[in-house]
């Protein structure tokens, strides 16, 4: 068994408790559902956000609503880099799997200009 990452990337409507919770829901079930992840082989998840999102912790819905209760999960601010994409939340999920998964990466909506 190894360990890989699969990024993944939206934009939020706004600053607010109710938004971050809405893109942070879509988000990672977007990505549990390409990625076939089963939550018990998750080992942690990262999340950045954009210094304009400070609203909520995108790991607490993911602990209430998705049943992350047992994965270790931090939330940080993202570099604020002139011109980047603004109102955008970042997750990274690393997870044990085979050597022969492939990981497929999401964005959604705004973000989808990060990977043209």
């Amino acid at each position: 068994m190894v360990i890989k990452g699969i990024r993944g990337a939206i934009t939020v409507n706004s600053n607010t408790s109710e938004a971050i919770q809405e893109a942070t829901i879509e988000l990672l079930s977007e990505m549990i559902k390409r990625n076939n992840i089963v939550i018990d082989n998750i080992s942690h998840v990262i999340f950045t956000l954009t210094e304009d999102l400070n609203a909520a912790f995108p790991a607490k819905f993911a602990r209430q609503q998705l049943g992350f209760d047992n994965v270790a999960m931090m939330c940080f601010h993202e570099l604020n880099v002139p011109d980047s994409l603004a109102m955008c939340l970042r997750v990274l999920i690393v997870i044990n799997c085979d050597n022969s998964f492939i990981p497929e990466f999401v964005y959604l909506k705004g973000a989808g200009s990060l990977r043209k």
